[in-house]
């Protein structure tokens, strides 16, 4: 087989290979990077070469490992030219004294115990040929870096933008990562040289092509700035000419004598930060080089990861004494410098487990450390390891320490978020969270939830929840300051959506709120659990194809979720005057008639039909004791409004479905009866959804201790003792 051949189904392999793992990990709330890097590891030695290593052999004979090499380097060329352009000037805004301290302290303290762990490995692990300086330099860089897409990637997650650490974490990491990729090109220079004397022409080559790149090069790249605000558009001309500078610069400092990633990071830092440009150059780019280059690279630092090398109980003991130095020095550094500068216990600690990710930048390091041999295969081995380990723990430890339901308390302003509710005196005793995909189409969604909150029954508040959903990881997409951009324009459409809505009384209960996410179902599920809801009111748009179920996502909400949930099916924008409820006992159908009523209090022109199914021959079953006494107490201007209908039929969900002709809302608990049930939802064909002739409101209750029947009988219009007739009831 040709060498060009096999070159292109290793690339398949790869490319699949990385996406579902990057997939599976993703659902594990990590880092795609994580699954990523496993894939490479798992096309190499360690599991492939391990259980089919004929087959291994073929696919990846080592005639074509430098082809993958080639390839590798020009995506990292690329990606470094990625974060240099990601690192924006607004990232050190405020608190940059304290961010300087704990970042350089958060790198002298790992490189301090990295240097010390050197001399007890040097000797086991490195041979003759590199020289202790060199290997202790490359040890102490390895252990001090911190991956800053990897870090802003989980900053935006986690919503962190917006509190004083992940603003203080963004800072913190682009001091370190300039400082740790200086102390890394010292490193390459005396490794090159093999003595700190002999690097100094190197290092100060360097120091006159930053200075050069800082003064000039920036000078020169404004005047493209200055053509992009004119043009509005970045051309093929103009977009080549940038990739002929990114592969130019790194042409130089691979000739000065360091690496030919800093001069293509160097030239993503200077660039001009104009938003249009930066985001268009970023999109043009980062596609390709994320989805084909990178796993790659993945690819070649797996065929050179082998597990199979640390094969002594020591050797595994030396790894953990890896792992040890790696945490606790980032850890211990870094909280120690942000106790010290003021932070509360929770923040330092949360900035400890922050500054430990590493993710691919690491892997960087340390396959320049193994091509330069300055580090052993066994050593690389342990270090590809730790930068897991490491980048594994992040979210978790974050979560335990920093959990999501305490970050309004750190705010960088006293005030709350833009789009976040603010803490009233009285706390609503009735909420309702409303996903909103498109404001501009599920107005009659937050309607509803509207009409259901009302201003009649008790204190209520409705929550528009739009989710900024991040695609894809260490994109330029996935930025904080790209995701707070996101935000204030998916508030403002909210805002627009709440000024629109009828009557104006509602208005002031509505109350957006703004959050990133990456898994849509559970940020929602979560936002519903800080916030309290009472009710998920979710929407679904697809009723007309009885092919569809009611899956997907909102499907992931009702499993997941441990409130009530409601789903609405839009079909037209109709007023909330006839409302009907098919009953059958049960605690959904329950909801629903709740709903019902709580809609019939707010809304004086609304009426209720009550909708009693039976099948031939039997008798009617009851409605629940509590439906039972609060109809009886309710004000007799709602009863005059509530009819109740029995209707005798072998088939119930066709009976509903002639009734609906004449309702404006069909409200329904799941029920089997209905083509829908709790626990199989999604799995039966949703008839009463596709077949029904008026919009229907589809009622799934938690538990039945979930009711808030109760705050019917607290209305405004409540009726006197003596004159409420009590044996007036419909039931």
């Amino acid at each position: 087989m040709s060498t060009i051949v096999l070159v292109l189904l290793q690339v398949l392999l790869v490319i699949g290979l990385s996406r579902l793992m990057g997939l599976g990990f993703r659902w594990l709330r990590q880092p795609l990077v994580i699954g990523e890097i496993v894939a490479g590891i798992m096309l190499g030695p360690s599991l492939f070469g391990l259980l089919a290593p004929g087959l291994s052999a073929a696919l990846f004979p080592p005639e074509t490992v430098p082809f993958l090499n080639v390839l590798s380097q020009i995506g990292l060329i690329f990606f470094m030219f990625l974060i240099g352009l990601e690192l924006n000037p607004k990232y050190l805004q405020g608190q940059i004294q304290t961010a300087i301290l704990t970042s350089h302290v958060s790198i002298v303290v790992p490189f301090s115990l990295g240097t010390i762990l050197a001399v007890l490995l040097y000797p086991q692990v490195s041979n003759a040929d590199v020289s202790f300086t060199a290997f202790a330099l490359f040890l102490g860089a390895a252990m001090s870096i911190t991956a800053f897409p990897v870090l802003a990637r989980i900053i935006t997650e986690n919503n962190l933008q917006g509190t004083r650490l992940g603003a203080l974490a963004l800072t913190c990491a682009a001091v370190d990562d300039v400082t740790a990729w200086c102390l890394l090109a010292m490193a390459i220079a005396v490794t090159r040289t093999n003595s700190i004397v002999g690097a100094l022409p190197t290092l100060l080559a360097s120091v006159i092509y930053i200075g050069f790149m800082l003064t000039l090069g920036r000078s020169f790249l404004q005047r493209l700035s200055k053509y992009y605000d004119r043009t509005g558009k970045l051309t093929q001309f103009v977009l080549a000419g940038i990739y002929m500078g990114v592969v130019a610069s790194a042409l130089v400092t691979e000739l000065i004598g360091i690496h030919l990633i800093f001069g293509a990071f160097l030239l993503g830092a200077v660039m001009p930060k104009n938003e249009g440009l930066t985001r268009e150059l970023a999109e043009k780019t980062e596609d390709f080089v994320l989805t084909f280059l990178l796993p790659i690279f993945f690819a070649y630092s797996g065929l050179r990861t082998q597990i199979g090398l640390l094969n002594r109980p020591e050797l595994w003991l030396l790894c953990g004494a890896v792992l040890a130095v790696a945490i606790g020095g980032k850890y211990f550094g870094t909280y120690a410098a942000a106790r010290f500068c003021g932070l509360p216990n929770r923040e330092a600690a949360a900035l400890g487990w922050l500054m430990n990710t590493r993710g691919l930048t690491e892997l960087i390091v340390l396959n320049i450390g193994l091509s330069l041999g300055v580090i052993s295969p066994l050593l690389f081995t342990m270090l590809v390891i730790m930068a897991l380990v490491t980048t594994f723990m992040t979210s978790p430890l974050l979560e335990l320490t920093y959990a999501k339901h305490l970050i309004r308390q750190d705010r960088v302003d006293t005030a709350e978020e833009p789009g976040e509710p603010e803490a009233a005196q009285d706390a609503p005793t009735y909420r309702i969270l409303v996903p909103v995909a498109n404001p501009n189409t599920q107005k009659a969604l937050v309607q509803l939830a509207g009409a259901i909150a009302g201003t009649q029954v008790q204190t209520a508040v409705v929550y528009p929840l739009s989710l900024v959903q991040l695609q894809e990881d260490y994109a330029f997409e996935s930025t904080p300051l790209e995701a707070e951009r996101q935000k204030i324009l998916r508030l403002e459409r909210l805002q627009l959506l709440i000024q629109s809505l009828e009557p104006e009384a509602i208005r002031p209960l509505i109350q957006p709120i703004v959050r990133v996410a990456n898994d849509v179902a559970r940020e929602t599920v979560h936002v519903a659990a800080v916030e309290g809801a009472d009710l998920i009111l979710l929407g679904w748009h697809r009723p007309a194809f009885s092919t569809n179920r009611l899956g997907g996502r909102v499907g992931q909400i009702l499993s997941m979720a441990r409130t009530d949930v409601a789903v609405y099916i839009d079909r037209q924008d109709r007023r909330l005057e006839r409302l009907l409820v098919p009953y059958v006992a049960g605690i959904h159908s329950d909801l629903g008639l709740e709903l019902a009523l709580r809609i019939l209090v707010n809304q004086p022109s609304a009426y209720l039909t009550v909708l009693r199914m039976t099948s031939p021959g039997q008798v009617v079953g009851e409605l629940s004791n509590e439906f039972r006494m609060v109809m009886k107490q309710l004000p007799k201007t709602v009863r005059d409004r509530i009819s109740l209908k029995v209707v005798e039929s072998s088939e119930p969900l066709q009976a509903v479905i002639m009734a609906s002709e004449q309702a404006d809302l069909t409200i329904a608990g799941a029920s089997r009866e209905w083509g829908i049930e709790r626990q199989t939802l999604g799995q039966y064909t949703d008839a009463l959804a596709c077949e029904c002739r008026s919009p229907v409101l589809i009622t799934r209750r938690y538990s039945q201790v979930t009711s808030h029947l109760a705050a019917l009988l607290m209305t405004p219009q409540e009726e006197s003792e003596e004159n409420r007739d009590p044996s007036e009831s419909i039931v």
